[in-house]
């Protein structure tokens, strides 16, 4: 969230149990394959795990037919799970509710 912040974002957060996290991201068309922390709504889209603000911006002036992106796990390096220098590869994965995936963008 402060990344998203940090970024010209405003964020609304809202805490909530494991068990309607899960529902949230079944209704949202999130899969175990690209799960992860946190999911958000925004302009029509789902943004789940650590997205940098950046890949979220393209996805918005893009306006991919995808249901969203996502950073499946906690990849360190991606934001807000920053160690120092090190920094993990991992990639942003655009999805669908009926199941295709692809790299939206490599990091």
């Amino acid at each position: 969230m402060e990344h998203l912040r940090a970024n010209g974002f405003q964020v609304e957060a809202q805490s909530v149990s494991d068990a309607r996290l899960l529902a949230i991201e079944k209704e949202s068309g999130v899969t175990d394959d690209v799960a992860s922390c946190h999911t958000a709504k925004i302009g029509g889209y789902v943004v789940e795990g650590h997205v940098p603000a950046a890949d979220i911006r393209r996805m918005l002036k893009e306006r991919p037919a995808i249901t969203g992106i996502a950073v499946p796990g906690m990849p360190t390096g991606s934001p807000g799970m920053e160690q120092g220098g090190r920094k993990d590869p991992y990639d942003v994965i655009a999805f669908t509710k009926d199941g295709r995936r692809s790299v939206f963008v490599k990091h």
